[in-house]
């Protein structure tokens, strides 16, 4: 007998937590605020990931190819996260040097 995760949109199996794609992608805004963020996905295995300024809707970093699934562990998050996180530091001086001009 099957039984219902208990919240919808996720799912507890062998001990790893689960969620679905919207999901996800709820999780990666509340973590980029007060940047904003969008995800879609290109591929069935792929996304899209882009952060830009909420006030301009200017794009300050835009990324494809970015591995996924439309259900994933927390850990997959965790990591396109990190992924994220590690182009915006390569990227960071670039604004840093537009802003001061």
């Amino acid at each position: 007998m099957a039984t219902r995760s208990p919240r919808p949109g996720t799912d507890k199996e062998a001990g790893m937590n689960k969620m679905t794609f919207p999901n996800a992608c709820q999780v990666m805004r509340w973590h980029f605020h007060p940047l904003g963020f969008e995800a879609s996905m290109d591929a069935p295995r792929s996304m899209v990931a882009r952060l830009f300024d909420r006030a301009t809707g200017e794009t300050l970093l835009a990324i494809a190819g970015i591995p996924c699934s439309a259900i994933m562990a927390a850990a997959d998050v965790e990591r396109i996260i990190e992924a994220v996180e590690a182009e915006m530091d390569t990227f960071m001086p670039a604004f840093a040097l537009r802003d001061a001009v």
